[in-house]
């Protein structure tokens, strides 16, 4: 009997010891803090919503603030002065910035959209669709440089339509005022993000007529990005980071847009879950969410026609130059 308790007791202090060691392995390893810059609260950001609600930054031990940034130049300014760790942002930005000659350039790590995530809006329903509609029409369009207007303006050249010859092109209209514009009277065609374009036309104030995301390709259109010295001296909360991700990017791959709705509906309290769903499942349906975070060199290129035919490139930037896959096909090992 004694005999069987002392092994007993044994085997409870090996057990007791291996629970305490696992205990003190899991506690060393610090909670690392970060802050990111999302220049709009998007349904088009959906994988990201997906990392926090799923937990996946946490698994990764990672504190993320999350601040809105106000567009691509706020967020931008905000990545340079150190406000912020890392932006989430369009691509174009990094460019511009490259072509000013920074010292420490700003590198693109992982993408989370992979297209444009605009549509064209009508103002009056038709029972076909052809761009020569357009022509001679006032359009209502998105700001000069941004990726919005030169995807636009991209696939509109594609069907033959010069923006600044064939229309009554308005891009006098602030960002956050856009769809306000067009519901007053302004335009005969829009330029919309989701989840407006959606409303308009649950409101039957508008008909979505194409996708400037199906029309320009993929390309780098959502991409987090950090200062080059802030990823050399972070690489391993970088690397966490696109971990989680990848597996949220996964996670929405999988899932149905019921399921991602659910899933991210506590980031946009106010929006009918209906118009999520609705939104979720158009811009899936089109590939617009990045199925890993994976900056292909095809996408880049892509993006430098882009903006070489809206005339905001100096010169082209090589892939390698402002783009860093190490954390992306590490994290995806």
């Amino acid at each position: 009997m004694r005999l069987n308790y002392a092994a007993a007791l044994l085997g409870m202090l090996l057990v007791a010891g291996i629970a305490l060691g696992g205990c003190g392995k899991s506690t060393d390893k610090e909670v690392i803090k970060l802050k990111v810059g999302e220049v709009t609260r998007s349904i088009f950001y959906a994988p990201q919503y997906v990392a926090f609600s799923q937990g996946f930054f946490t698994e990764e031990r990672l504190e993320i603030e999350l601040l809105p940034t106000f567009g691509g130049d706020k967020t931008m300014t905000a990545l340079l002065s150190g406000t912020i760790d890392l932006g989430l942002v369009g691509s174009e930005t990094s460019i511009y910035v490259a072509q000013q000659g920074a010292k420490d350039p700003v590198i693109n790590f992982a993408q989370l959209t992979q297209t444009d995530g605009t549509f064209l809006v009508a103002r009056e329903a038709a029972e076909s669709f052809d761009w020569e509609h357009l022509k001679g029409k006032p359009f209502l369009g998105q700001r000069k440089g941004g990726m919005p207007q030169m995807a636009g303006e991209y696939a509109l050249r594609k069907h033959g339509i010069d923006p600044q010859r064939d229309l009554e092109l308005i891009q006098n209209v602030d960002f956050a005022n856009i769809p306000a514009a067009f519901a007053s009277g302004t335009g005969d065609y829009v330029q919309l993000f989701e989840p407006q374009a959606s409303i308009f036309e649950k409101e039957g104030r508008g008909h979505v007529v194409a996708s400037f995301g199906a029309e320009s390709g993929n390309l780098p259109y959502t991409v987090y990005m950090a200062k080059q010295s802030f990823l050399q001296q972070n690489k391993e909360a970088v690397l966490a980071f696109t971990r989680a991700i990848h597996k949220a990017q996964l996670w929405v791959e999988e899932h149905s847009a019921e399921e991602i709705a659910e899933a991210i509906k506590p980031y946009f309290e106010d929006a009918d879950m209906g118009i999520i769903i609705r939104v979720v499942d158009r811009y899936k349906s089109q590939g617009s969410y990045a199925t890993d975070p994976i900056i292909d060199e095809a996408e880049w290129n892509n993006l430098l026609d882009v903006m070489t035919s809206a005339g905001e490139l100096k010169q082209r930037v090589e892939h390698g130059q402002l783009v860093d896959n190490s954390f992306a096909l590490e994290s995806m090992q």
